[in-house]
């Protein structure tokens, strides 16, 4: 008897000892399962305070843009209020000219364009300046003095009827009668004060054309001398007026 339930219990104690070592290794599996879990949320969660970081330094970056951004938007309404300014006092000063139809004062973004039909200053084939035209480019260049942040760009052009042949013994071709009236009028510009280094003159014959020159109108149009005041930003940047 006594045998008997010495058995017994060996049995018992055996089976609890084995039931006892399985629950074990259950245990460090699953610890060694959530010590990998947790590992991964602590990389993951270092990797979201890293995208945070990012988000916060990228906010920072779009706040400095947008300032910047604000500035510019600034500095560009003031400018063109500037502009506003200058086109409104230069047609100030020329308005009886304007009114006459002697010339035309004209705006494109930060340029002002002063258009003198070309019969006010010269003769046909020449480029010598005549008395009308002087006392207007005297008072054309009085409007122009006060601007000292713009350069002075003068463009001659003609119609795109041959040069005479009693005239091609001066000038070759409307290229060089184009260039020599803008030379005649930036001389006569820089001798009512205006310094000789704010100025420039150039030709376009008859390549830079505002209207058709199949009619007697529109070559008249296309006759004329364009005094244009640029930002000297521009100028040295290289970008003054192409249109």
């Amino acid at each position: 008897m006594n045998r008997r339930i010495l058995h017994v219990a060996s049995v018992a104690f055996a089976a609890a000892f084995m039931t006892g070592c399985v629950s074990k290794g259950d245990y460090e599996k699953l610890e060694a399962d959530k010590n990998k879990e947790i590992e991964a949320l602590q990389k993951q969660r270092g990797g979201l305070q890293e995208q945070v970081q990012g988000l916060q330094t990228q906010q920072a970056d779009l706040r400095k843009q947008v300032a910047a951004l604000e500035q510019q938007k600034t500095q560009l309404l003031t400018a063109t209020e500037q502009d506003k300014s200058q086109y409104d006092a230069l047609v100030r000063n020329l308005t009886e000219e304007v009114k006459k139809g002697q010339l035309q004062v004209r705006q494109y973004k930060d340029m002002l364009t002063v258009d003198v039909a070309e019969q006010l200053f010269f003769d046909s084939g020449r480029a010598d300046l005549k008395d009308t035209g002087k006392a207007v480019l005297k008072k054309v260049g009085e409007a122009l003095k006060g601007y000292e942040d713009k350069v002075i760009r003068v463009v001659g052009h003609t119609d795109n009827v041959p040069i005479s042949k009693s005239a091609q013994k001066i000038f070759p071709s409307n290229w060089e009668l184009s260039v020599a009236r803008a030379t005649t009028v930036v001389r006569f510009l820089q001798e009512t004060g205006i310094p000789p280094e704010r100025m420039v003159a150039s030709g376009r014959a008859e390549y830079q054309p505002v209207a058709e020159n199949d009619t007697p109108e529109g070559r008249k149009k296309n006759r004329r001398i364009e005094i244009t005041l640029i930002d000297k930003n521009l100028v040295q940047e290289g970008g003054p007026g192409k249109k």
